[in-house]
């Protein structure tokens, strides 16, 4: 069950009502929801293949930042070069895989068709970082690429929260 409260922060940070949501899967450092765990299929039936969708939109520029530095090819290249690190790459991608086919289970659905991807271009690319860290803040320990990015980020809390708590407001308009 998610918290009114986390909805309502999750709106906030996002411009819209968050849609799937199976949970809180991970908390910033001040408090409030980074990262949800959503659903495999949105209330329409579409699918969604991305399990753990970040949402602190400070932590979404600082991560658009890495990846305009060209991190993502300097790991694609090691990606193609290194079969250690692919291995490992890979056995995020199977782990995203279960947990995600877990979901739908759990919700009773049916698992997304395989050959659909899953997060951030795994197993053969590194596409996108705001999902790998997603999916590292989720399942530490999960992610290679999602760990190196995370590493690299400044703490995008230091300056304090990226949208009022709800009880913040709550209390204020009382």
């Amino acid at each position: 069950m998610v918290e009114r409260a986390d909805l309502d922060a999750v709106e906030a940070q996002l411009g819209r009502v968050p849609r799937g949501v199976r949970a809180v899967a991970h908390r910033c450092p001040c408090g409030l929801p980074d990262v949800l765990e959503t659903a495999p299929r949105l209330p329409d039936g579409s699918p969604f293949p991305t399990l753990f969708y970040l949402t602190c939109p400070k932590a979404a520029s600082a991560i658009g930042t890495l990846e305009s530095s060209g991190l993502m090819k300097q790991m694609q290249a090691r990606l193609a070069d290194d079969p250690e690190l692919a291995a490992a790459y890979l056995k995020a991608h199977e782990d995203y895989l279960a947990r995600r086919d877990e979901a739908a289970r759990q919700e009773g659905m049916e698992p997304l068709p395989r050959g659909m991807q899953t997060a951030g271009g795994m197993p053969e690319r590194v596409k996108c970082l705001h999902a790998l860290v997603a999916y590292e803040l989720a399942v530490p320990g999960s992610n290679p690429f999602g760990r190196e990015a995370l590493d690299a980020l400044p703490d995008w809390w230091a300056e304090g929260p990226c949208v009022e708590p709800p009880c913040a407001r709550t209390e204020e308009s009382s």
